[in-house]
């Protein structure tokens, strides 16, 4: 048991902020669902450890488990909305480049689970199309069609300038 303890720690230590950074872009830019995602996908993980461990599928295994937790969750979501608010709190961020990494997650945030998780997995985690088909569990031809279209809308998105939350005005 302390063996496992120990392997699953080295791991962790090792995956951890790539995978906080992946479930944000998940998660549609909200760090408190994504610290959530995180946590979900490591229990699993860690049931699921010593097969895990013998077979070496540790990170595509975290991978699907993470893109499918956040596809469940944004469909919960869906059948329980938020309040918008009518202002957002001014944050204190400063540097270059900042409005636009802001804009490109709210521009994520904005595609339907489903083309968010093929957009990050392929352009974030620069999965092949084969393996982000098999970490879905879907074709290459539905991953390439949900890429095409996930990127297109980024584009339509992005291409009017400043990217609002849905609701602002």
């Amino acid at each position: 048991m302390q063996d496992r303890d120990a392997e699953f720690g080295e791991y962790l230590d090792s995956r951890a902020s790539v995978m906080r950074r992946t479930a944000y872009l998940l998660s549609g830019g909200d760090w408190h669902r994504a610290e959530d995602l995180v946590q979900t996908t490591l229990a699993k993980i860690y049931v699921a450890w010593p097969r895990l461990n013998r077979d070496g599928s540790v990170d595509a295994y975290s991978r699907k488990v993470m893109v499918r937790t956040a596809i469940d969750e944004s469909r919960r979501a869906f059948r329980r909305r938020e309040n918008v608010v009518e202002q957002l709190p001014e944050v204190g961020v400063e540097g270059p480049g900042v409005d636009d990494a802001v804009d490109v997650r709210r521009a994520l945030a904005q595609l339907p689970a489903g083309q968010r998780a093929v957009v990050v997995l392929r352009y974030w985690e620069d999965l092949s199309v084969a393996e982000t088909a098999q970490a879905l569990g879907k074709s290459e031809g539905t991953i390439k069609s949900q890429a095409a279209k996930g990127l297109a809308t980024l584009r339509k998105l992005l291409a009017g300038g400043r990217v609002l939350v849905e609701g602002q005005l």
